[in-house]
């Protein structure tokens, strides 16, 4: 923060920083051709002259109402005025007494003889608030907001607003809505303290929503309102125009902060000595068992080194009878070794031979046995055939046995024509009589038949039983 003969530092931030945001939400323009050196520069046109000069345009030209880009074609009499789908567009005629096209992005036939029209924005609008305010304390603050909103009834807007600004059909409506949201801030702001201000912004945003939604919509969402919609209210910065004060409001704080610092500094310093002490204090500790234990490994070191020559020269000369009694027994083994190898050769040998024997005579028993298995298998299947051919007549004389007298009647009667046919033609025809039938009828003959063929039976069943 800046000394008190000083400006306000963070007050000429804040200003510039708005500055940038509305030349950031400034709308384009489009840049006016250099003028000649020294040329006077021209009058500024009237509305009048705007409007002839946008409806006189040739076909296809691009005018801009405002900051609205609506493209006027066709001739004289005859024009068309094609207007953006995100505009309002109001479209009267001399003589009627209601608008003839009133909505979004309504496109329309246009006579410039007879006819006037009117183009709006019809995007989100936003006002950036600055508001002086002076406070309970009697003290100046600077209050910075924001306010976004949209037109919600342009049947309304239209009849209640001004939109007739070339340049900014918005502009004196945001002028409007701006003065009015400055004198609520700066109402609010008085009733309340310096600390307030700063620190609770939300009853400065219900006041301003409060008021501004019943000027912008009108009291209920009734019909006294301007056909606008509030989208939203916003409080960016709330600061204090003297430095003087400010810093002052900032100094308890400040000094309170700098005793926590300076506190913790000490205890941090005390911390630190006493840390520093304990480790100058162990330092020099281990110091000297570092020196204790040098000494004890240096005396230790001493004593293996003369250990360990003489367990060296001990081990010499232990090593030199253990080499002459290992030559010895090395001599020794490799003899007995060589007599082991014979013997294990011959019996190697031996072992083979008999192996060698064993193998030829297993490869024999195993002949005879493939022989005697062929043997007896072309044995037992001649037996399984006769078995087989047995059963079969077994089960073909079973199915003779069972059939019933009817089916060997149904037989004959099938074979009938058969034995008929094979038998020779008789020179005379006889009739005979047996027990009262016919033997010329067939039912005659079936009979005779059926006694014939159960006599038969009779006589193959006598032997079995």
């Amino acid at each position: 923060m800046s000394s008190p003969d000083k400006g306000n530092t963070y007050l000429e931030k804040v200003v510039a920083q708005q500055a940038v945001l509305e030349d950031d939400l400034r709308s384009s323009r489009r840049p006016a051709a250099p003028a000649p050196p020294g040329a006077m520069p021209p009058p500024p046109p009237s509305p009048i002259a705007k409007r002839s000069r946008a409806l006189g345009a040739p076909p296809g030209e691009v005018s801009r109402p405002g900051h609205v880009e609506v493209r006027i074609s066709g001739f004289w009499r005859w024009k068309n005025v094609l207007v953006p789908p995100n505009a309002f567009v109001v479209h009267t005629r001399r003589g009627r007494v209601e608008p003839l096209h009133v909505g979004l992005g309504v496109s329309f036939r246009f006579n410039p003889s007879t006819d006037s029209f009117l183009v709006v924005p019809g995007a989100t609008q936003t006002i950036l608030i600055n508001a002086y305010c002076i406070c309970r304390e009697l003290q100046g603050v600077l209050v910075q907001g924001y306010v976004q909103w949209i037109i919600q009834d342009f049947g309304t807007a239209y009849r209640k607003l001004d939109f007739g600004a070339e340049d900014d059909p918005m502009r004196l409506v945001n002028v409007q809505l701006r003065e009015q949201a400055e004198a609520a801030i700066k109402d609010k702001v008085s009733t309340m303290g310096v600390r307030d201000v700063l620190s609770d912004k939300q009853p400065i945003i219900e006041e301003l929503t409060a008021r501004l939604r019943a000027v912008a919509e009108g009291q209920d969402n009734g019909d006294q309102g301007l056909g606008l919609r509030i989208v939203t209210v916003q409080i960016k910065e709330a600061v204090v125009s003297s430095s003087r004060l400010w810093e002052n409001l900032q100094k308890p704080y400040r000094a309170e902060q700098g005793q926590i610092a300076r506190l913790a500094e000490l205890e941090a310093q005390e911390v630190v000595e006493q840390r520093e002490m304990a480790a100058a204090r162990i330092k020099e500790t281990q110091r000297l068992e570092h020196e204790r234990e040098l000494a004890e490994l240096r005396a230790r070191n001493e004593a293996e080194l003369f250990d360990t020559e003489v367990a060296e020269r001990l081990r010499r000369t232990k090593r030199e009878h253990d080499d002459s009694r290992e030559v010895a027994e090395l001599q020794t083994e490799t003899t007995r070794h060589a007599l082991r190898m014979e013997r294990e050769r011959h019996q190697e040998e031996a072992e083979t031979g008999r192996l060698r024997a064993e193998r030829e005579q297993e490869l024999r028993r195993m002949e005879l046995d493939a022989e005697l298995a062929m043997s007896a298998a072309r044995a037992r299947s001649r037996h399984e055939q006769e078995l087989l051919e047995l059963e079969r007549e077994r089960a073909r004389a079973e199915v003779e046995n069972g059939r019933t007298p009817a089916a060997l009647q149904g037989q004959l009667v099938r074979t009938l024509p058969e034995i008929m046919s094979r038998l020779p033609k008789p020179d005379e025809l006889r009739t005979v009589t047996v027990n009262g039938a016919d033997q010329a009828s067939v039912a005659g003959l079936v009979t005779q038949l059926a006694a014939v063929i159960t006599a038969l039976r009779a006589a193959a069943g006598a032997p079995g039983e």
